[in-house]
């Protein structure tokens, strides 16, 4: 008799066929009502009765667990990097193990990392959206396609009119030191992109061995070490008691003046009041971020209208591929516990 697996995220389509050999797979959660439509009541309900329970984004607490757990479930993953969304207290009590998919998606933010970094160097907010404005333009033109025939095509003069006069002039990433502060999988994946960029890396990480830091051509410093000498930190630290707030008016004293904040981890890590007014004060000189104490971002919120400052709405982590590496790694969860074999990825927290 086949095992009963309830499956409320995707799965790729060859790895869903596979596990079918072993199981009788029913849809549920936000597989099956759409992102945002399910509540934790509805996921409860659902899923109850069967011995292999896979969540995505579905909340599943102390109640939910023992509920499941007492009618027959053995088995139970959420496709998160973080799995904060499931009670993992109570998988525990319960004598069962939860499988995540930690690193689904440090390519996507490493990748979106370096594009703020870039940006923030490059005043691109700011003059893109400038332009967009009507900043900076020329006057209207009968006819854009008859072009005069000027050799050196530029915005004119170097003057108090010029872009780089408004904006600022920005800085190359190659030559300049990049601190990591979290040297975890979207640390590490960030550190070798900035490297081919040129950039020297100095992670720090008291959890993570410096040879293993080293082996990527970057440096194991201590934190003193990596605030004053950084061009710019990026914080890949993970939200727990020992971190929240960590990054404060104490790491931002220490800093150059002239360095830069990026952040796509959690906002959580940051001390929200210490951080604006560093900002505001020109402690720090300014920073990209993608994550907020509260999402959406309030509007009234000052970062928003800081021009040292760029902000995106927490667009780093998703990607049209990270369904597809998070569904793999999932599945080879579910594969490993039907074949007996010992699973890759369990949450320790």
């Amino acid at each position: 008799m086949k095992k009963k697996m309830v499956l409320c995220t995707q799965l790729p389509e060859n790895r869903k066929k596979e596990i079918e050999e072993y199981c009788d797979i029913t849809i549920a959660g936000e597989l099956k009502h759409g992102k945002g439509n399910v509540t934790e009541d509805m996921t409860r309900e659902e899923c109850r009765g069967y011995e292999i329970v896979v969540l995505g984004d579905e909340y599943a607490g102390k109640d939910t667990i023992g509920d499941w757990a007492a009618s027959g479930m053995k088995f139970i993953g959420a496709a998160k990097g973080t799995p904060v969304t499931v009670d993992n207290e109570a998988v525990k009590a319960a004598g069962l193990q939860l499988s995540y998919t930690p690193g689904r998606n440090r390519v996507a933010v490493a990748e979106y990392n370096l594009g703020l970094m870039i940006a923030v160097a490059r005043k691109l907010t700011l003059s893109v959206t400038g332009l967009q404005k009507g900043e900076h333009v020329g006057a209207p033109v009968d006819d854009i396609y008859d072009v005069p025939d000027v050799k050196n095509v530029t915005f004119g003069p170097l003057d108090e009119k010029h872009p780089f006069t408004d904006y600022g002039i920005g800085f190359e990433l190659y030559g300049k030191k990049l601190g990591i502060a979290g040297y975890g999988a979207i640390g590490r994946e960030v550190a070798v992109r900035a490297k081919a960029f040129g950039m020297e890396i100095l992670a720090y990480d008291p959890y993570m061995p410096a040879d293993k830091i080293e082996a990527d051509g970057a440096r194991a410093v201590d934190l003193d070490t990596m605030l004053s000498e950084s061009d710019m930190i990026s914080l890949h630290l993970p939200v727990v008691d020992s971190t929240k707030g960590i990054v404060n008016k104490d790491w931002f004293s220490r800093m150059k003046p002239t360095a830069y904040i990026i952040n796509t981890a959690r906002a959580a890590v940051i001390d929200q009041k210490d951080f604006v007014e560093a900002l505001q004060n020109g402690t720090i000189a300014g920073a990209a971020i993608d994550v907020y104490w509260q999402e959406p971002v309030p509007a009234n919120h000052p970062l928003l209208s800081m021009r040292n400052v760029i902000c995106s709405p927490h667009m780093a982590g998703l990607t049209t591929d990270v369904d597809q590496w998070s569904g793999e790694m999932m599945a080879r969860e579910v594969l490993a516990y039907l074949k007996g074999e010992e699973r890759a990825y369990i949450w320790k927290r």
